[in-house]
């Protein structure tokens, strides 16, 4: 796990061909969350030349992307007791089906953490509790950490 992101969550795209060598792995996401698919909801890899452009759409739904600063995989980040408290916490609201629970417990302490990863955690289990999309969206654009996330 690296900064909490099972890396098996990830998906590997080599839009390439099988050239591996001169290949610099670049990781892109969705533009908005919930309008995008399994795969580009969370940060997904492209093995791509250094000379050709960033894609612009998810290759499975089309949705826009953006290409993010990757971080180094080989750096140990541990987890903050807080934090692991408050996933654990989220975890077990989930495993109840208390959604919105889990969502308003991550989107607090997403925004004292300035921790995307929790926010569209969050995101997800605000969906999962019924909220409408319109709202979702005006929620993460009012989050002064969120505004580059969601561009």
């Amino acid at each position: 796990m690296v900064r909490g992101i099972d890396l098996g969550d990830l998906l590997f795209i080599n839009i390439t061909g099988p050239k591996i060598t001169d290949m610099p792995i670049y990781e892109y996401q969705a533009k908005d969350p919930i309008r995008s698919c399994q795969r580009c909801k969370r940060p997904f890899e492209v093995l791509q030349s250094l000379r050709e452009p960033p894609i612009d759409v998810c290759p499975s739904c089309g949705a826009p992307v953006r290409r993010l600063i990757s971080w180094c995989r080989a750096a140990v980040v541990e987890t903050s007791a807080t934090k692991k408290g408050i996933e654990e916490k989220a975890k077990e609201y989930e495993r109840e089906g208390m959604y919105s629970h889990a969502a308003e417990l991550l989107d607090t302490h997403a925004e004292k953490l300035k921790d995307p990863g929790m926010k569209l955690r969050a995101v997800e289990n605000y969906v999962k509790a019924g909220y409408s999309p319109e709202t979702i969206d005006s929620h993460l654009k009012s989050d002064s950490f969120m505004k580059e996330v969601v561009k």
